[in-house]
C-alpha cells in the first residue's frame, strides 16, 4: 500500500486550495472544489450545534487594543497577534486616534455578546456559536498548507452558565466531538488534560486553576475515555481538554477542545441573576467541535486521502453521458441533482473518452452514466466509487438513492 500523502500535495492534486506569494505566507485561499468541501462542513457544524440548543451569532474580527488588556490576551498572548492599527478618530490628527488589532481569539467578543443584556438563571445555560475569523502572527518556518496558517476560520462556541452545570455542559461539548468524529470518519489519536506549567504566562489566580483543574478531570472520568495530562499545554486563563489527532507522518496536534473558564467572567464584570434575586459570576465553557475550519479539512483531506464521505465530496455525482446525442439527458438529471440540493458535474465528451472521463471521477461518490437505452427508456446506471455497480433504473429511483447515499 503507497505512503498517504501530504494535504499539501493532495490539496494542490484535488485543486482544492492554493497560495500566493502576493497574498503572503500563511494566507491559503480556496479553490471552488475546496470551498464546497468546506461549506458542507461549516453546514453540518451548524446543523449539529443547532441540534444540540447552541444560538448563532456574528461579531467583528477587530476589536479596540483595550477589549484584549481586559481578557488578558494582550498581556499573555501578545507575540502571537499581529501589531494594532492606529487609526486616527474622526477629525482628529494622525496619532491621537485608537488601537484597533486583528483578533486572535473570538471570546472576547462573546463575552460582550453576552454582556450586553441582563440574564437570568432560568436562562442558564446559554450557549452561543460563531465560525469566525481570526488571526495569528505565525513565524514563517513553522506554517503549512492548511493545517497552520495565520487567518483561519474558527469553529467556536461559548457556553454561559452556572457553576452547578458547568459539568454537565462540558461533558456534552465531549461528547458532540465525539459524535462529530464518527460521522467525518476521524480517530482521536488520544485525549489530554492540558494543565499550566512552570514560567509560563498564566493567569495569576490558583484558586480558580484548581476549580477549573477539577471540573474538567472530573468530566474526563466521567466520559469513560482514556486520558494523559499534559503539563504545560493550558490555554493562558485556564485548562483545557485537548484533543489529539496525527496526520499523515505521524505528527500530533489538537483538532479540538473544550475549556472551562473562570478568569474571563471576572475580567468583563459578567453577572447573572440567581433564583435567590443576588447576582452571581457565570462560568465560560469554551469548546470547538473542530478547531479551526483550515486545519480540520487539512486533516480531512489526509484521512480520506481524497476519496470524502459521500456528504461532504466537493464532487457527489459525476453524469457521464456516452456521445454527444445523451448530453441533453445527462443535463437535465445534472439539474435534477442540483434541485436537490446535490453537487454534481456533467462530464460531456468533449472532455475525453469514456473511460477517460469515468477514471477522472474515480474519487466521486456517485457516476451517473447514460447511454442512448438509458436516455430513450428516461434511465440511468449509477456507478459507486467503490467499484459496484447498479442495473439500469428510472431516474427518480437512481435521484432518491444518491440524495439518501450523501446525506450525514
Amino acid at each position: 500500500m503507497n505512503a498517504p500523502k501530504d494535504h499539501r500535495r493532495l490539496g494542490r492534486e484535488l485543486e482544492l486550495f492554493d497560495t500566493d506569494p502576493l497574498i503572503g505566507s500563511g494566507l491559503p485561499y480556496w479553490l471552488p472544489a475546496g470551498a464546497a468541501v468546506r461549506q458542507a462542513l461549516e453546514s453540518y457544524i451548524a446543523g449539529v450545534e443547532h441540534r444540540a440548543g447552541y444560538h448563532r451569532v456574528y461579531s467583528p474580527v477587530l476589536g479596540k487594543r483595550e477589549l484584549y488588556e481586559v481578557s488578558g490576551h494582550w498581556q499573555h498572548y501578545a507575540e502571537d497577534m499581529f501589531p494594532p492599527m492606529a487609526l486616527p478618530k474622526s477629525g482628529s490628527a494622525a496619532g491621537g486616534g485608537e488601537d484597533f488589532v486583528l483578533r486572535p481569539s473570538l471570546c472576547p467578543h462573546h463575552a460582550l455578546i453576552y454582556r450586553s443584556r441582563e440574564h437570568s438563571y432560568r436562562e442558564l445555560p446559554l450557549r452561543i456559536a460563531e465560525i469566525g475569523a481570526q488571526h495569528r502572527s505565525e513565524l514563517s518556518g513553522v506554517l503549512g498548507g492548511l493545517s497552520r496558517v495565520r487567518g483561519m476560520q474558527l469553529n467556536d462556541a461559548h457556553v454561559f452558565c452556572s457553576p452547578d452545570q458547568v459539568e454537565a455542559e462540558a461533558l456534552a461539548a465531549l461528547r458532540l466531538i465525539e459524535r462529530a468524529y464518527a460521522d467525518l470518519g476521524v480517530k482521536a489519536a488520544r485525549y489530554r488534560l492540558s494543565l499550566p506549567g512552570e514560567g509560563g504566562k498564566y493567569v495569576d489566580n490558583p484558586g480558580l486553576w484548581e476549580r477549573a483543574v477539577a471540573v474538567l478531570r472530573s468530566v474526563l472520568d466521567a466520559s469513560g475515555l482514556p486520558y494523559e495530562d499534559g503539563v504545560g499545554e493550558a490555554a493562558f486563563y485556564g485548562p483545557k481538554i485537548d484533543v489529539q489527532v496525527e496526520d499523515a507522518a505521524g505528527r500530533e496536534f489538537t483538532l479540538s477542545t473544550v475549556q472551562v473558564d473562570f478568569h474571563q467572567p471576572e475580567q468583563f464584570g459578567l453577572e447573572y441573576v440567581g433564583a435567590d434575586g443576588a447576582r452571581h459570576r457565570p462560568v465560560m465553557v469554551h469548546r470547538a467541535i473542530v478547531g479551526s475550519i483550515e486545519r480540520a479539512v487539512a486533516h480531512l483531506i489526509e484521512v480520506h486521502q481524497g476519496r470524502f464521505p459521500a456528504w461532504l465530496a466537493p464532487v457527489q455525482a459525476a453524469v457521464v453521458p456516452l456521445g454527444d446525442a445523451e448530453v441533453p439527458a445527462a443535463a437535465g438529471f445534472v439539474q435534477r441533482c442540483l434541485d436537490r440540493g446535490l453537487r454534481a458535474e456533467l462530464l460531456e465528451p468533449v472532455r475525453g473518452t469514456l473511460g477517460a472521463r469515468i477514471r477522472g471521477a474515480r474519487l466521486v461518490p456517485y457516476q451517473a452514466v447514460i447511454g442512448p437505452k438509458e436516455a430513450a427508456a428516461g434511465e440511468v446506471s449509477l456507478r459507486l466509487r467503490d467499484g459496484s455497480r447498479r442495473d439500469p433504473q428510472a431516474v427518480d429511483e437512481a435521484l432518491g438513492e444518491v440524495v439518501r447515499g450523501c446525506a450525514v
